[in-house]
C-alpha cells in the first residue's frame, strides 16, 4: 500500500473509532471535540479522480 494510502486508511479508521467512542455513555465530549477536527485536518489531500468532478 502506498504511504499516503496507508496514512489515509489509518486516519479514517481512527475517526471511526472516535465516532464510536463519542456515542458511548460517559464519553469525554471535550476530547471528541478536540481530537475529531485534528484528525480530519490531518487527512491527506485525496488523490486526483477519487471523487467525481462536482463542477459538471
Amino acid at each position: 500500500m502506498c504511504p499516503d494510502c496507508e496514512d489515509f486508511a489509518r486516519t479514517v479508521l481512527l475517526l471511526g473509532h472516535l465516532a464510536t467512542y463519542a456515542e458511548t455513555p460517559g464519553a469525554d465530549a471535550a476530547f471528541v471535540e478536540v481530537v475529531g477536527p485534528a484528525l480530519a485536518v490531518s487527512l491527506p489531500e485525496p488523490l486526483p479522480g477519487l471523487f467525481p468532478d462536482e463542477s459538471a
